[in-house]
This record gives structure tokens, sequence and C-alpha cells, in this order.
């Protein structure tokens, strides 16, 4: 993959990503949103092969998996928090599936705050989780897009890289999300920023004249 395949590649991944994360596609959204996210890691890694610097794709690749991995963790956590809740009121998701009998549920003879406080406390826990597998991806992605901005000399990829990491941190705040999406369009730039031709060396400057003899 040649160093212009690789601009390109990452800089159309990165405007599909702020593309599908405006969520006006419906359920496309997300399928828009993965495709520019293989792209971009498939940017990633021609570079990483271009600059012989591995950590460009390496840590990229080690923050999406532990994004995912928070994912997983924290609908697993929910999950089974919903069962135990379920089980405590004396139903199951057999129940909640007969539309029927869930429209006969007394649900105020059966919700106590007893049932509820527990599930409620999963789902707290759930969100922590969440947060700081997020916090610890995003800073695994700085990192990559740190050594991409040494490489290439663009520094629009460190400062993407810097506000979703402070994006990360204010995700509890609607702030942290525009930080995100503000990181993702730089990302556009800074792909599209990247010199595929070295500058042309500056001519010398012209030798004066001697005097004649």
């Amino acid at each position: 993959m040649t160093l212009e395949s690789s601009k390109n590649l990452g800089g159309v991944g990165a405007l599909l990503m702020v593309i599908g994360s405006l969520g006006f596609l419906g359920v496309y959204t997300s399928i828009l949103s993965l495709i520019g996210l293989i792209l971009v890691l498939i940017a990633l890694n021609g570079l990483a092969n271009h600059y012989s610097e591995r950590g460009i794709f390496n840590y990229a690749l080690y923050g999406i998996l532990t994004a995912i991995a928070g994912g997983v963790v924290t609908v697993a956590i929910v999950f089974v928090a919903l069962l135990g809740f379920l089980t405590d009121i004396g139903l199951s998701l057999a129940n909640l599936i007969d539309v029927t009998a869930v429209s006969r549920i007394d649900w105020q003879g059966i919700v106590t705050l007893d049932s509820v406080w527990p599930f409620l406390a999963a789902l707290v826990l759930g969100l922590v989780v969440l947060f700081v597998f997020l916090v610890i991806s995003s800073f695994l992605i700085k990192k990559s897009l740190d050594l991409t901005s040494a490489k290439t000399g663009v520094g629009m990829f460190h400062t993407a890289g810097l506000l979703l990491l402070i994006g990360a941190f204010l995700t509890i705040i609607i702030i942290g999300l525009l930080l995100i999406f503000i990181a993702m369009i730089l990302l556009i730039v800074a792909f599209f920023q990247i010199r595929t031709q070295p500058a042309a060396a500056p001519s010398p400057p012209p030798q004066p004249t001697p005097p004649p003899q």
C-alpha cells in the first residue's frame, strides 16, 4: 500500500465515521461507522508499514479492542443484573416475550425498592466499567495518533488524539461527546494533510558576479 492510498483511505474512513455518528441514516449508521473504522485501521497499518513504526497500527488496534471489550463487559453486567432482578420479582425472559402476559403484570405490586436497588447498583457499575475502558481505549488511540503525527509531521493528528482523550474523560457530560466528534473531524483533516511528496529543496542563492579586473 502506498502512502497516497493510506492517506486517502484514512481520510475517507474518518469521514464515514463522522457521517455515521450523526445517526440520521437509521439502521445503516452503525454499518457506515464500522466501514469507516475498518478503513482507518487499514490506513494506519499502511502508515505503520511505510514509516516502519508498528506502534501506529498496534496502539490503535489495542484501543479499539479495549473499547469492544468494555462494551461486552458492560452488557454482561447489565444482563446478569436484569436476570437477577426478574428472578427477584418472580418473572423470566419468557414472560417478557409474551406481550399479553406483560400487560397483566401488576408492576406496582411486585416491584419494590429492595428488588430495584441491586439492579440500579449493577447498572451504575456497568457504566463505571464502560467509562474506564473508554478512557484506556482513548489513551491507546492517542498514542497511535501521536506516533502518526511524529512520523508524518502533521500536528493535527496529535490534536485529534488529545481532544479524543479529553472527550473520553468528559463523557459524563455532553461536552465530552462533542469533543470526540470534533476529534473525528480533525482526523479527516489530518489524513488529507499528509504530504506524499517530499518538499522541494530550496534553490541556492545566486552567486555574486565578481568585479571585472
